[in-house]
């Protein structure tokens, strides 16, 4: 995994591996020892289980948002590259835009 210079963003990686981690414990052992259904314990599994599904979902918008906003496309299809923004990769700077100079990137 490549690291984060947004720690907001590591944060949220962290925490997303550790809920996702925490949710998978509790559903296996939810299944494998059985729930009875009128015990107070599994109100409060519930419970535990909905707040860790709304964490997650919240760590993966804060990460999806972030990935939209910096990452390039990783595939060079036409299909790929038309869908992404390319206002900010462009080759040439303003300063060399309005002087009219172009550096050849040929070797």
């Amino acid at each position: 995994m490549v690291a984060d210079s947004d720690s907001n963003i590591a944060w949220h990686r962290v925490q997303l591996k550790k809920n996702r981690a925490e949710l998978k414990a509790l559903e296996t052992a939810r299944f494998t020892m059985g729930e009875i259904a009128t015990s107070k314990r599994n109100g409060q599994t519930q419970k535990t289980i909905v707040e860790l599904k709304r964490k997650i979902a919240q760590s993966e918008r804060a990460i999806a948002d972030h990935d939209k906003r910096t990452r390039r496309p990783l595939a060079t299809d036409l299909q790929s590259l038309s869908n992404g923004s390319w206002s900010h990769w462009d080759a040439y700077t303003q300063q060399q835009r309005k002087s009219g100079q172009r550096s050849s990137g040929r070797g």
